[in-house]
């Protein structure tokens, strides 16, 4: 769940001591449970104290916990680094080392010993060894008369200077200060990535993405989300690239995992990294979404996604090499089709402008407050007024030919080849060999061809006339404006059309030639367009960040009685709430769990990409051979709760009242997708899969029983 752009929220470090709004509602920063959260926490039925959480010298819980690659979260469930993340966070290695001839994807995968685990290059784990607020050092060089630019400046010069004085426990450890409420308070967190990350089980696609496209976001769910990674060290524990003589994590904190099951009312926790909330959205700002960003977005990748699957469909090898390319894409252009409706059903734009005419009302009661916060909501509105038709722009050559047209990749790996005096850099030179092999291991040309001719065709009849980029003037100069002559022209003459050619070339560059390729030329303006659209639409952010930290410091002085969190931001938070069913519209009510019966009842076999049952899961559920994973010889698969997550939360250890794990968050429901905006406490849920369908995939489905006897069980 990617945001347009951040959201600036200004908020007093002193907010933080107010009373506490909705339990369910809220992504908490962890070294102020304590003081915010416990009580409450306490009395929806948390059995374990804030220390037990989260310390802030010794460990804790919070030490289980880490960021799985680049945008998951992910938990440690054995002393040996055995990690637990969902199927589609692991989607990406896992399509890694599939090929035909071995599909993990749709075999599934099981290392039966340490032995048969699978190095996985280029993916990490990062462990937050320490939170230390450094507010007070960084606001002290700061005041409110300087320009957004100025204040800028002094708060990298600042933040630069705390990282050099920081002091690290080893050099494997590395520090990150981000910003909370719009900049008035900052955290420094020091953490450490371990980057060698082995695969060790994953089940076939037809458990873990059950349900596709069709059931993404949707509940009722039958998913089994999850696959199984291990975390390796150098032999003396530290941080260390892949190696034959690594040997597993050796894990301070690991999660012990609960047979026990969950009934409505249970008390639910979540400690993850959710990447991105708006909260404190505008009216002016649901009019974009709405009108330009959401469309733009589900037209395109829609147009896109449908060429891709035609491909996929007919070709085993394409299906392996678009799998991840599909999944990625297809996640956000259906959760941006639910959000849009359900800021529409919910009527979000009307809440925002009474909440806005009771900001107006407030601000003109008072001179003082007038001159103070009275251009906030102007200078907000007028910033996205003129940013609109700039990032409609911005967005069409980002979704239609920047993700769209794969070959300009190519181009622009071999290009960071050459220096600045166009002499080979022999460093990058083999970088450059590795990242093409790897990029033409996950490419099909026939593909990219037939996808580029409809990105092309939609960006130029979407903006008759513009030169959006160098290559429409070309189009319509030389090619009669006919887009497919264009784009044949481009790959039959490209050296990146193959991997062939591309190699050729890398064993005798020549920059000439490069800059010459008709691909290179696309990437080159294609590049140029889009930066100067972002200086474009830079020259509204000041306005827009002071528009917002004015608005959302007036919202609290306005309502001192409210406790405000601030946005998601990839920082560790903790959310609680309640296993709960709902009720989704009038007279329909889902239940909190679903079972393994549903799955079968879901099969179908004219869609087997999304609705396949395997035929072992299919023994085990008529045989009833849960082993103890069922209850009342019920085997559960989903469940869920109303904690507080978004993107980014995927793979997150969900926990019971004593911190044992009893499931995997993986998705929100289709009638709250607007929850990034606005929180709906009677209709938001998070679904997650039972860590007891998990155990029983691994240990009846698979057979993989080692996995099980290495973790801590408690029943």
């Amino acid at each position: 769940m990617k945001k347009f752009w951040s959201r600036v929220v200004l908020l007093s470090v002193l907010c933080l001591s107010v009373v506490a709004t909705r339990a369910d509602e809220g992504m908490w920063l962890l070294p102020y449970l304590q003081q915010l959260n416990i009580k409450d926490m306490k009395a929806k039925g948390l059995k374990l104290s804030a220390q037990d959480i989260y310390r802030a010298n010794g460990t804790a819980l919070k030490d289980a916990i880490v960021i799985f690659g680049g945008g998951c979260t992910a938990s440690v469930v054995s002393e040996r680094g055995l990690v637990l993340t969902n199927h589609h966070c692991g989607y990406g290695a896992i399509q890694q080392h599939s090929s035909v001839e071995h599909d993990y994807l749709q075999d599934g995968f099981w290392a039966m010993s340490d032995k048969e685990e699978i190095p996985t290059p280029g993916l990490t784990v990062t462990f937050i060894r320490r939170i230390e607020d450094v507010s007070d050092r960084i606001l002290s060089q700061l005041n409110d008369t300087m320009s957004e630019e100025r204040r800028a400046e002094c708060v990298l010069a600042a933040v630069q200077q705390i990282k050099s004085e920081t002091q690290l426990d080893r050099k494997s450890q590395e520090v990150e200060i981000k910003d909370f409420f719009g900049g008035n308070q900052y955290l420094l967190f020091v953490k450490e990535v371990y980057r060698d990350v082995r695969l060790v089980g994953a089940p076939p696609s037809s458990i873990g993405k059950f349900g596709g496209d069709t059931d993404n976001w949707m509940w009722p769910r039958h998913t089994g989300d999850f696959s199984v990674f291990r975390i390796y060290t150098a032999p003396n524990g530290s941080p260390a690239e892949y190696a034959p003589e690594n040997v597993p994590y050796e894990a301070p904190v690991h999660l012990s995992v609960s047979l026990k099951g969950y009934k409505p009312g249970d008390f639910s926790m979540i400690i993850g990294f959710p990447g991105s909330t708006e909260r404190y959205k505008t009216s002016c700002e649901i009019d974009f979404t709405l009108e330009v960003d959401n469309p733009n977005r589900i037209f395109i990748r829609g147009e896109r996604q449908e060429l891709m699957m035609e491909d996929m469909m007919a070709d085993e090898q394409v299906k392996i090499q678009y799998a991840t390319k599909y999944s990625g894409s297809s996640n956000y252009w259906k959760n941006s089709i639910g959000e849009s409706q359900g800021l529409k059903r919910l009527k979000i734009k009307d809440r925002m402008l009474d909440e806005e005419a009771r900001f107006t009302e407030w601000v003109e009661s008072d001179p003082a407050r007038k001159a103070k916060y009275g251009q906030a909501l102007n200078l907000i509105c007028r910033s996205i007024e003129g940013m609109t038709p700039l990032r409609d722009r911005q967005q069409y050559l980002a979704e239609a030919l920047i993700n769209g047209v794969e070959i300009k990749n190519a181009a622009s790996i071999v290009r960071s080849i050459f220096k600045e005096d166009r002499t080979i850099d022999t460093v990058r030179w083999e970088e450059a060999r590795k990242k093409l092999k790897e990029f033409y291991k996950n490419y099909s040309e026939k593909t990219d061809r037939k996808i580029a001719k409809r990105m092309f065709e939609i960006v130029r009849d979407d903006f008759p006339g513009e030169d959006l980029t160098p290559s429409f003037g070309v189009i319509r100069d030389y090619y009669g404006n006919n887009v497919s002559d264009y784009v044949d022209d481009m790959y039959d003459r490209s050296l990146f059309s193959s991997e062939q050619r591309a190699e050729q070339f890398l064993e005798h560059p020549d920059v000439n030639v490069l800059v010459n390729d008709p691909a290179y030329k696309f990437w080159f303006g294609l590049v140029n367009s889009y930066n100067r659209l972002i200086d474009s639409i830079g020259t509204y952010r000041d306005d827009l960040i002071r528009g917002h930290r004015l608005y959302v410091a007036g919202l609290m002085e306005m309502n001192p009685q409210k406790k405000f969190y601030p946005d998601a931001n990839f920082t560790m938070r903790l959310t609680y709430g309640q296993i709960l069913p709902y009720y989704p519209q009038d007279a329909v009510f889902y239940d909190y769990y679903t079972t393994l019966e549903g799955v079968m009842q879901k099969e179908d076999p004219e869609n087997p990409y999304e609705f396949e049952v395997p035929e072992r899961l299919k023994e085990l559920y008529q045989q009833k051979d849960y082993g103890p994973y069922a209850e009342k010889v019920v085997m559960h698969v989903n469940f869920l709760t109303n904690n507080d997550i978004t993107g980014g939360n995927s793979g997150s250890p969900v926990m019971n009242a004593r911190g044992e794990l009893i499931g995997l968050a993986f998705d929100g429901n289709w009638e709250a997708m607007s929850g990034d905006t606005v929180f709906e406490p009677e209709l938001q849920r998070t679904i997650c899969v039972d860590i007891r369908y998990v155990l029983f995939v691994i240990d009846k489905f698979a057979g993989d029983s080692r996995l099980i006897d290495e973790m801590t069980i408690v029943r």
